[in-house]
Parts: structure tokens; sequence; C-alpha cells
């Protein structure tokens, strides 16, 4: 790897670019000893992969996750993996708005369709875990109840259309 840029004589700190033994751009932003810290754009193959803050060469603080152009993430990050409050997007959409841990999603979080709220609950390992709440499109509430691994157990409240009051009545099954 070689560098290219703007450095305190040859401590490599400052704003530079970072190239592999191909020199294809891997990095541009800002160093400290040598080291990704602060601002900077992550590439693979001339494509834009992660732009946000760095530290001690990891991805840490805010940041955007794109592939093919598309954002992909934008939220927190610790030690290069999704950590903390973020979003996650497909084909520019909103899927989800949450707490992540390790990469996944983790505590409590929106899931959405076609930019409708569809599910608000807890989650752990990716996938629904504890107790939520599933929407229909109209915004009114399909489901209360708990979910383990994305599938929902125990006591469940369905609530359904009362056509002679029309209004909202729960039955619990």
């Amino acid at each position: 790897m070689h560098f290219q840029g703007n450095y305190i004589e040859y401590s490599n700190n400052g704003i530079g670019k970072e190239y592999d033994k191909y020199d294809q751009l891997l990095y541009e932003g800002e160093f400290l000893a040598g080291v990704r810290n602060g601002k900077g754009k992550e590439y693979q193959e001339d494509e834009l992969l992660y732009e946000g803050e760095f530290l001690n060469g990891e991805r840490n603080g805010k940041g955007k996750e794109y592939e093919d152009d598309e954002l992909l993430y934008e939220g927190e990050f610790l030690n290069g993996k999704r950590n903390g409050i973020g979003k996650e997007y497909e084909y520019g959409e909103l899927l989800y708005e949450g707490e992540f841990l390790n990469n996944e999603r983790k505590g409590k979080g929106k899931e959405y369709e076609d930019d409708e709220l569809i599910y608000e609950g807890e989650f752990m390992n990716g996938k629904r875990n504890g107790i939520g709440k599933q929407y229909f499109k109209n915004g009114k509430v399909k489901f209360e109840g708990e979910y383990i691994n994305g599938k929902r157990i125990g006591k469940k409240k369905k609530y359904k259309k009362n056509i002679k009051k029309r209004n909202m009545i729960q039955m619990v099954i």
C-alpha cells in the first residue's frame, strides 16, 4: 500500500489517500500515525462502501454504509460494526430504525414496509424477540403480544372491527 496526501513529515498525519497494490483507492480522509482516524471514505473497486468517522483504523462513530451506490445503513458504529442507534434501507426505502448490537437488530426498534410502520417492539439476534405490536397498513393494531425468533407466541391480543359499533374491540385469545 502507498499513501498520497498531506502529511506532517513522515508521521502520516493529516489528510490523505490509501491505495492497494493495484493502485485502487481504498480510503481517503484523515490519518493519525498512518492509521485511519477522523472523517473519511472507504472504497472497494472504486465503489463507495462507507463514509463517516474512524478511530484506530475502524469504523467508529456516525457513518453511512453503501452497496451498489445505494444507502444500506446510517447510524452509529463501534469497532467496525453497527452498534447503537441506526436505520437500515433497501432500494432507498426505510426498512428498520432502532437499536443495533454487533451488526444485528437488538433492543427496541421499528420495521417498515412501503414506508408504513408494520411492527414496533423488541429485537434480539436480528429477529423480533420480546413484546411487540404488528400493524395493518392503515396503522391499526393487527397483533400485540410476545415474539420468539420472529414468531408470535403466548397470550395474544388480536384486534378486529366490530361492524355494529364501527370501532375497534379487543379479543383476548
